[in-house]
C-alpha cells in the first residue's frame, strides 16, 4: 500500500463496486488484513487515521477474523481488548454497521479470554447475547463453560443495571433509552440459564431457570411492578418488551421463591397486573401487545395450578374478565386468529386440574367454560362466512389445525353434556340443508362453499374430541354416549356428501375439504374406537350407534370406512390432498394386526385387492398423482400377504401382470413414446409398494417368483431406452433398492438355491447399463435430478446388494464371472465422475456415497487396493472428510471404513510376513508413495476427539488404536504436535495425559485390547479438556 488513500479507494470498490473482477481484485489484494497477524497494527493504524466507513469496516472485520482465527498472545489480545474500549469511548459518531462490527470484535475478545485473565471479566455492558453463537474455535462444552462463569459473575449485575436504569428512566421523554433498558432487561431474562439450547426462533419455552442468588430481586414487588408501570406509560415497542418480561418473570421455576407465600405473594401481583390491564384495556389495540398479552396469559397455564388461583384475593374478578376477554378474542377471530389458541391453553389447563381442586373456594369455571366452547365455534363460523383468500384458509392444513385444536376438546369434555348438545343442535340445521342441496338439479355454489366449510369445523372439531377420551364431568359410560351422538351426525353426513349434486363436486376445494375432515375424523375415531386397542371396550358407543345409524360393532363401521375410501379413490383424480389423506388412512387399517383381519372379512377391500385397475381407480391415471400409487400398492400388499394363499397373490397381481405382457410385447422401436413411458412409471411405483409390503421370506420368495426370470428383461430394457429420463429411470433403480433390500432376513434362499447369485447378477447388469449410459451424457443445469440422483439410487442399490448377506461373491471370481468386478468398475466410475464438494453438498448423495465405501472397505477392500494410487488417495481423502463432517452416522460409516484399511494394513503388513499377494503389495506401495497418509488421518481424529463434540466416540476410538500402533513413530509425532499447539505450562500435565492413554494397551486388535483402548480414550478426552 503506497498511501491510506489508496486502502481507502480499495475498500470503497470492495463493498460498493457493481464490477465483480474489480472486486475480487480488491478482496484479494486487501486479504493480507485478516489472515497475517503481522499487519494488525496496521489495522489499529486504519482504525485510528481512515476517514470512510468501509476502511473502518475493513480494520474491524480483518481484526475480528485475526482474533477468531489465531491464537494470539494473552498480551496481545489485552492490548486489542482495552484500545477497543477506550476507541468506542472517545472516538465521534461510527456508522451503525461499524459500531456493530467493532461491538462484535470487542465481544469476542472477551469471550475467548475470558478465563486467561481477570480483566476480560470486567466488561460488563449491553452485550449479555454475546455468549449465544458459537464460533470456530471454541468446543460447545468451553462455551457453556464461559456461558456458566458469565451468569455466575456478572448477569445479575447487569439484570440490576438494568432496573435501576428503568427506574431512572420512567420520565425521559425521548423513550431511546427507555427502549435501551428494556430491551437489556428482557436479554437478561431470556438467558440461556441451563444451558438447554432454546430454540430462538419459537415463542415456546418452558420454566426459566433463574439463579437462586436472583432471589431477593425477584420477590421484591418493585421489579414486577416496573414492567407493568412501563407497559402503561410507553407504546409499542417498548410496551411489547415490557409484556415479554412479563411473560419470563410469569415462568419462573418455583423452588426460586423462599416459601409458598412468597410465590402466592408473586402470582397475586402478577394477577392484580393482568386485571388492570383488562380493566383498562390500555394498548390491546396494537395487535403486537395483544399477541404478547395473550402469551402472558398463556403462561399462567404452564407455572401455575388452579388451586393456587383461586385462593389468590380478586380470582372471581380476573377470571372473569379473562373470560371476557377469550370470548371478544374469539369475535375478533380475523384479528386475533393465532394469539387465541394462548388462551384456549390457559382454559383446557383450568379444567383439567379440576379434579385436582380441594377446599372451598369456587372455579366458577362451570359458568365460563360453556360460553367459550360455543363462542368458538360461533367464531369458526364467522370466518366461514366472511370468507378467506383460497390460499390462507385454515381448513387447507389439516395437521395443524388439529395441533391448534389440540386444548378446545378438553373445554367440550369438561361439560360434555352441554357441549355435545349445543354442537348436535348447531350441526343438525346445516346437516339437514345440505342433505336437501344434494336432492336438487342444481346448487348456488358460494352458498354451498359456506355450508361444507361450516361442517368441516364441525368435523374437525367431533374428530379432535374424539381423539381424547379424558372427562371431568361424566362417566366413561355416558362419555361413550355422547361420543356415539356426534359420530352418528358425522356417519349421517357421510351418507350425504357423495350423493346427488355433491358427487359432481369433487374439483371444488370446499368440498375436498370437508372430505379431509371426514377422513381426519375417521382416524381419530379408529384410534379411538375400532381394532386393535377397542375390541373389548366401547360397548356403550356400538349400543347407541346401532339404535341411532344400525352400525352395531367394529365390522359395519369398518365397511363405512372402505367404503368411503373406496369412493374417494374413484371419484377424486385431480386432488393428491385428498388422495393421499385417504391413501393414509387406508394403510394405518392395512397395518393394524386386528383391523387388518377384519378387513379382509369386507367384500369392499376384497373388490379393491382383485380390481386395482386404472378404470377402477381413476387417480392411477393421472401422473401427478404417480408417487401415491407407491402407498396404494404398500397397502394392497399388505392385504394380500395377510393370507397365506399363492392362489390369491397370482390373481391379484393379474391387473399389474398384464402392464407387463403388454410392454414386453412392445417392439424397442415403439419403446420410447409416452404410452410407454407413464406404463413404466406407474408400473415400477406400484411394484415398489409391493415389495415394500413383503416382511418375510414367505411372502418375498411369492414375488421374487412372480418376477424372476420371467419379468427381469423388461428392468432392463426400461433403464437403457430411457437413461436420459430421470422421470423413469428414478422410480425403476427405487424399485430395485426395495427390491434387493434384505429387511427382516426377507431374503433367504434354500442352502441350494442359486436365486441369490442370479438377483445380483441381474443388479450387476442393471446398473452397468444404467451407469456407462449416464457417464456419457453431457451435464446440464439440474445436474442432481439429471445424473446425480440416479447415481447415489445405484449406489444404494450395490451397498445393499454387498452387504444383503445373501450372495457369496467369491462364486463370480472362482466362474470367472464378471459381474462383480464390472458393477464395482462402473461405480467407482460413477462416484468419481463427481468432485468431491458435490457429494457432501447434496444430503442423500452423501450418505449413499459413504455407505457404498462402507461395505466396500469392510467386505470387498481388495478392490480398493488394486486401484492406482491417485484413486485410492481420493477415495482415502474423502473418507476423511466424511470424519470432519457433522452427521454421526456418516463419521461412523467413515471411522469403520479406515478401521478396516489400518486393520489390513497392520495385520498383512506391519506384523505379517513379506507381503506376496498383489493385493497387499499394492497397498504397501499406496502407502509408501503417501506417507502421511495415516499420520493426516490419525491427527484428524485426535482433533475431533479433543476440540470438539463428538457423539460417536466408541466409533472413532476403534481407528485411532489400528493407525497408532502401525507405527510407534506416527502417534510419538501426533503427540509431539499436539503438545506444541498447547500452552507450555500445560505440557507436563498433557504429556502425562497421552501416557495414561496407552497404558495397558498391547500391540494387537483383538478385542479386549480395543476395548481397554476405548476405556482409556475416554478418561484422556475428558483429563485433556479440563483446563
Amino acid at each position: 500500500m503506497e498511501s491510506l488513500a489508496q486502502l481507502e479507494a480499495l475498500c470503497e470498490r470492495l463493498y460498493n463496486s457493481q464490477d465483480s473482477a474489480e472486486r475480487a481484485h480488491a478482496e484479494n489484494t486487501l486479504k493480507c488484513f485478516s489472515v497475517n497477524t503481522d499487519y494488525i497494527s496496521q489495522c489499529q493504524y486504519i482504525l485510528d487515521n481512515a476517514s470512510t466507513p468501509y476502511s473502518l469496516m475493513l480494520a474491524s472485520s480483518s481484526l475480528l477474523k485475526q482474533v477468531t482465527d489465531h491464537s494470539l498472545s494473552l498480551q496481545l489480545r489485552l492490548d486489542i481488548r482495552n484500545y477497543l474500549i477506550n476507541y468506542l469511548a472517545t472516538r465521534g459518531p461510527l456508522p451503525h454497521f461499524v459500531n456493530a462490527s467493532l461491538i462484535l470484535l470487542l465481544c469476542r475478545v472477551t469471550k475467548f479470554g475470558w478465563f486467561d485473565d481477570d480483566k476480560f471479566r470486567e466488561v460488563v455492558k449491553e452485550a449479555t447475547d454475546f455468549l449465544s453463537q458459537p464460533n470456530t474455535g471454541l468446543s460447545s462444552t468451553h462455551h457453556r463453560r464461559v456461558a456458566c462463569s458469565f451468569r455466575d459473575q456478572s448477569l445479575f449485575q447487569i439484570f440490576q443495571i438494568s432496573l435501576t436504569s428503568l427506574g431512572q428512566l420512567k420520565n425521559d421523554v425521548t423513550g431511546r433509552l427507555q427502549e435501551l433498558a428494556l430491551s437489556l432487561s428482557l436479554k437478561c431474562l431470556s438467558f440461556d440459564f441451563v444451558g438447554t439450547s432454546i430454540d430462538e426462533s419459537s415463542e415456546e419455552f418452558g420454566t426459566i431457570q433463574i439463579p437462586t442468588s436472583w432471589r431477593s430481586v425477584l420477590e421484591d414487588p418493585s421489579t414486577l411492578q416496573i414492567f407493568f408501570d412501563y407497559y402503561a406509560i410507553t407504546t409499542s415497542p417498548c410496551s411489547k418488551e415490557a409484556l415479554e418480561c412479563l411473560v419470563r418473570l410469569a415462568s419462573v421455576r418455583r423452588s426460586l421463591f423462599t416459601n409458598d407465600a412468597a410465590r402466592s405473594k408473586f402470582l397475586a401481583h402478577l394477577m392484580t397486573g393482568t386485571k388492570e390491564i383488562l380493566q383498562t384495556g390500555q394498548g390491546l389495540a396494537d395487535h403486537d401487545n395483544y399477541h404478547e398479552y395473550c402469551r402472558l396469559l398463556g403462561r399462567f397455564r404452564v407455572n401455575y395450578q388452579l388451586s393456587e388461583l383461586v385462593n389468590v384475593e380478586g380470582y372471581s374478578d380476573w377470571i372473569q374478565l379473562v373470560a371476557e376477554f377469550t370470548l371478544k378474542s374469539l369475535q375478533s377471530w380475523q384479528w386475533a386468529s393465532s394469539s387465541v389458541y394462548y388462551l384456549l391453553g390457559l382454559w383446557s389447563r383450568l379444567v383439567t386440574s379440576v379434579p385436582y381442586l380441594k377446599g372451598e373456594a369456587p372455579s366458577l369455571l362451570d359458568e365460563f367454560v360453556p360460553k367459550i366452547t360455543e363462542g368458538f365455534i360461533t367464531s369458526r363460523f364467522n370466518s366461514v362466512q366472511a370468507g378467506f383468500a383460497d390460499d390462507d384458509d385454515p381448513l387447507d392444513n389439516v395437521e395443524l389445525l388439529q395441533d391448534q385444536l389440540d386444548c378446545f376438546p378438553y373445554l367440550c369434555r369438561f361439560q360434555y353434556q352441554t357441549s355435545s348438545l349445543y354442537i348436535i343442535t348447531t350441526m343438525e340445521p346445516i346437516l339437514q340443508a345440505y342433505t336437501e342441496i344434494a336432492l336438487r338439479q342444481s346448487a348456488d355454489n358460494s352458498e354451498l362453499a359456506v355450508i361444507e366449510a361450516k361442517l368441516s369445523w364441525i368435523v374437525h372439531i367431533i374428530a379432535a374430541i374424539l381423539k381424547i377420551k379424558q372427562s371431568t364431568g361424566c362417566s366413561v359410560e355416558s362419555q361413550e354416549v355422547l361420543d356415539a351422538e356426534l359420530s352418528a351426525r358425522v356417519l349421517q353426513l357421510i351418507n350425504v356428501t357423495d350423493s346427488g349434486i355433491h358427487s359432481q363436486r369433487y374439483g371444488e376445494l370446499s368440498k375436498q375439504r370437508l372430505d379431509r375432515a371426514i377422513l381426519t375424523f375417521f382416524q381419530h375415531f379408529r384410534k379411538s374406537y375400532v381394532g386393535d386397542q377397542a375390541v373389548h371396550s366401547s360397548k356403550q358407543l356400538y349400543a347407541r350407534l346401532s339404535e341411532l345409524l344400525g352400525l352395531g360393532d367394529h365390522l359395519l363401521l369398518l365397511n363405512v370406512i372402505v367404503s368411503k375410501i373406496a369412493t374417494n379413490l374413484k371419484c377424486y383424480t385431480e386432488s393428491e390432498e385428498v388422495i393421499n389423506h385417504t391413501l393414509s388412512l387406508f394403510l394405518e387399517l392395512a397395518s393394524g394386526y386386528m383391523t387388518g383381519k377384519l378387513l379382509l372379512k369386507l367384500d369392499a377391500v376384497k373388490f379393491i385387492v382383485a380390481n386395482h385397475t386404472r378404470d377402477r381407480f381413476p387417480f392411477l391415471e393421472e401422473y401427478r398423482s404417480s408417487r401415491s400409487r407407491t402407498t396404494f400398492y404398500y397397502t394392497i400388499g399388505w392385504l394380500i400377504f395377510m393370507e397365506d394363499s399363492p392362489v390369491r397373490f397370482k390373481s391379484s397381481m393379474e391387473p399389474l401382470l398384464q402392464v407387463f405382457i403388454r410392454l414386453e410385447s412392445t417392439p424397442d422401436s415403439m419403446f420410447r413414446t409416452d404410452v410407454v413411458k407413464y406404463a413404466l412409471i406407474g408400473l415400477m411405483r406400484d411394484l415398489r409398494g409391493i415389495a415394500m409390503a413383503t416382511n418375510s421370506r414367505r411372502t418375498y420368495g411369492l414375488l421374487f417368483d412372480w418376477l424372476y426370470p420371467a419379468h427381469m428383461p423388461l428392468l432392463l430394457k426400461g433403464i437403457s431406452h430411457w437413461t436420459d429420463t430421470p422421470e423413469v429411470t428414478t422410480p425403476l433403480l427405487k424399485f430395485t433398492a426395495e427390491f434387493v433390500l434384505n429387511k427382516a432376513q426377507r431374503l433367504t434362499f434354500d442352502s441350494s438355491s442359486p436365486n441369490g447369485i442370479l438377483l445380483f447378477r441381474e443388479v450387476s447388469k442393471l446398473i452397468v447399463a444404467y451407469g456407462t449410459r449416464i457417464l456419457s451424457l453431457p451435464n446440464v443445469a439440474d445436474i442432481y435430478g439429471y445424473k446425480y440422483k440416479g447415481i447415489w439410487i445405484c449406489l444404494t442399490i450395490l451397498s445393499r446388494a454387498l452387504a444383503g448377506n445373501y450372495v457369496n461373491f467369491g462364486v463370480f471370481e472362482l466362474y470367472g464371472d464378471r459381474a462383480l468386478s464390472d458393477v464395482l468398475d462402473i461405480a467407482l466410475k460413477m462416484t468419481l465422475s463427481i468432485p468431491l464438494a458435490d457429494i457432501l453438498a447434496f444430503r442423500k448423495l452423501t450418505r449413499a456415497y459413504f455407505a457404498f465405501l462402507e461395505v466396500l472397505f469392510s467386505s470387498h477392500i481388495v478392490f480398493i487396493f488394486n486401484l492406482d494410487t491417485n484413486t485410492f488417495m481420493h477415495i482415502v481423502g474423502s473418507l476423511e472428510s466424511g470424519l470432519k463432517g457433522l452427521d454421526t452416522n456418516i463419521s461412523s460409516q467413515c471411522a469403520s471404513a479406515v478401521d478396516n484399511l489400518a486393520a489390513f494394513y497392520f495385520n498383512n503388513i506391519t506384523m505379517g510376513e513379506p507381503p506376496t499377494s498383489p493385493a497387499v503389495i499394492n497397498l504397501a506401495r499406496h502407502i509408501a508413495d503417501c506417507p502421511n497418509l495415516f499420520p493426516e488421518i490419525l491427527k484428524t481424529l485426535f482433533e475431533i476427539l479433543l476440540f470438539e463434540d463428538c457423539g460417536n466416540q466408541w466409533s472413532l476410538s476403534r481407528p485411532m488404536l489400528s493407525l497408532a500402533i502401525i507405527s510407534e513413530q506416527i502417534f510419538s509425532d501426533l503427540k509431539a504436535q499436539i503438545l506444541a499447539s498447547q500452552p507450555v505450562d500445560q505440557h507436563q500435565r498433557l504429556a502425562l495425559c497421552f501416557d495414561k492413554l496407552m497404558a495397558d494397551v498391547t500391540r494387537s486388535l483383538d478385542s479386549k485390547n480395543r476395548d481397554k483402548f476405548t476405556q482409556n480414550l475416554t478418561v484422556f478426552r475428558h483429563e485433556f479438556r479440563v483446563k
